[in-house]
């Protein structure tokens, strides 16, 4: 069986992060979420010699699954692709504290997208090479 490749990114816990409670407001998870995947598609990209076109987030769906507060960092986001189209794919985001212990995990479908024309447009070969390095295995069960 083929290990896939998969993408980390390490983020600190910021102070205006937490909530009134201690903990890391929701909403910031899914910040992390975007500067790990922001990170992975530009130095991904870069390091087959091309540039990320537009692309949108068309859904995203997270499960929050344990608390996070300020001691919790920093933070570990690996970043994986599910699935690979002719002009979306699927970015799997995990979460995991200092301790390893998994936190939230997101799924985002983003689209290419041709700012000029206002809608979709196909993924570019680079876009498609650098993505693919990244597919997670197909699980059958």
């Amino acid at each position: 069986m083929v290990e896939s490749k998969v993408f980390t990114y390490e983020i600190q816990v910021r102070w205006g992060d937490s909530d009134r409670l201690g903990h890391v407001n929701n909403t910031r998870f899914v910040e992390y979420m975007q500067e790990a995947r922001v990170h992975f598609l530009s130095s991904e990209l870069e390091s087959v010699g091309a540039r990320a076109g537009a692309t949108v987030v068309r859904k995203m769906d997270v499960e929050f699954l344990r608390p996070v507060t300020d001691a919790s960092g920093p933070l570990t986001i690996d970043v994986s692709v599910l699935h690979v189209g002719t002009s979306s794919y699927t970015i799997r985001h995990v979460v995991t504290n200092r301790d390893g212990v998994r936190c939230a995990t997101g799924d985002a479908l983003m689209v290419a997208f041709d700012a000029k024309a206002e809608r979709s447009r196909p993924l570019s070969e680079a876009e498609r090479d650098a993505l693919e390095r990244y597919l997670a295995p197909v699980t059958t069960g």
